[in-house]
């Protein structure tokens, strides 16, 4: 429409307007959450979502936001740091990790915190395994389980881009897979709720060794941290076995709705349910038995470094004692040999 040789900006718009929203769907679909359900309750609208497999393009899209974010913390965070404190080559690798991970870990375990609140998890702990299947989740859980998979899934490009030593590859790979795994399964399986808790236990223990590995870097008295970690360590093992035998072992065992329905998101059998304790007892099993591993050896470098010290204590020679015709100098004075004094007596005057 045409008003004095202008065109209206309506006119302008037409045309384009389903190229902008298909742009905009397109956008929606790798930003957003999808399988979004909306149902009425008795607090009003209540919006929750399910998965599927348009969640591959969140999480492609939060992937490639994570790379930008680690590069952001390493170039104005960690990098300035090195240069104060001019590691080793080895050693800065190491803080490069712990400083990214520590990161990751409190970012992460005081979101997960405040969702186990919002969500009231940790005031009824039955609410964990009750009415399951878990299918519909609230939309701070499925985007806490969307960006936790494109964390763990950037890591492994970062291997690359971080320029990490052949030799740290595999234990690296070792714990993203694990994390990828257990992350996977609670999502798919629909034990988003007990994942939810396990994932905060661990990202407070593995919280506080990143922050022990980085005081003892910048100064290598820093001891004791580790030993608070080793407490927790082992206290985050035996919470994580005791819940998911809880949970899933006696929980979803009493469940009534047994059997397996991939429609409805029911993998509550016996098989699958043996099949999940086994993978996280073996995994747990596995942790334990490596840090036991790390605390002998450290305990037997403790041992060596003890001995080396007495026999070097032991070795010193005994100082002799500087003698002159009158007796021996100790702490520079000059003390008599047989009670004689040194001294020359002075005559009575007549």
């Amino acid at each position: 429409m045409v008003h004095g040789g202008a065109v209206s900006p309506s006119t302008l718009l037409k045309p384009s307007c389903p190229h902008l929203r298909a742009t905009a769907k397109t956008a929606i679909l790798f930003i957003q959450p999808q399988y979004n359900i909306t149902t009425l309750s008795l607090e009003g609208e209540v919006t929750t979502y399910h998965y599927g497999w348009k969640d591959c393009a969140t999480i492609l899209f939060y992937f490639f936001i994570t790379i930008i974010l680690h590069a952001v913390v390493q170039e104005y965070l960690l990098d300035k740091v090195n240069r104060r404190l001019h590691l080793s080559k080895s050693k800065n690798t190491k803080f490069n990790e712990s400083g990214q991970l520590g990161v990751f870990h409190l970012v992460s375990s005081v979101w997960s915190f405040y969702i186990l609140i919002t969500e009231g998890y940790l005031l009824h702990p039955s609410s964990l395994w009750e009415n399951y299947p878990h299918l519909h989740l609230r939309f701070q859980v499925k985007f806490f389980y969307l960006t936790q998979l494109a964390y763990w899934l950037h890591a492994l490009p970062e291997l690359y881009f971080q320029k990490v030593r052949k030799e740290e590859i595999p234990r690296q790979l070792q714990y993203i897979c694990l994390y990828l795994l257990h992350i996977s399964v609670a999502y798919l399986l629909n034990l988003s709720r007990v994942g939810l808790v396990l994932l905060f236990l661990q990202y407070v223990s593995e919280l506080g060794f990143h922050i022990a590995r980085l005081l003892y870097f910048t100064d290598e008295n820093h001891q004791k941290m580790f030993d608070l970690w080793a407490v927790s360590f082992v206290f985050t093992r035996m919470a994580t076995l005791t819940l998911m035998f809880l949970a899933v072992g006696f929980g979803l065992a009493r469940c009534e709705n047994q059997g397996l329905d991939i429609e409805m998101g029911n993998f509550n059998t016996l098989l699958i349910r043996m099949t999940v304790l086994l993978v996280v007892c073996l995994t747990q099993s596995w942790l334990l038995w490596k840090f036991i591993r790390f605390q002998l050896r450290r305990w037997r470098e403790f041992r060596h470094e003890q001995a080396v010290r007495k026999k070097a204590t032991a070795k010193q020679p005994v100082r002799q004692l500087k003698r002159d015709t009158f007796g021996y100098h100790e702490n520079g004075v000059l003390k008599a040999e047989n009670g004689v004094s040194p001294r020359t007596k002075k005559l009575k005057s007549p």
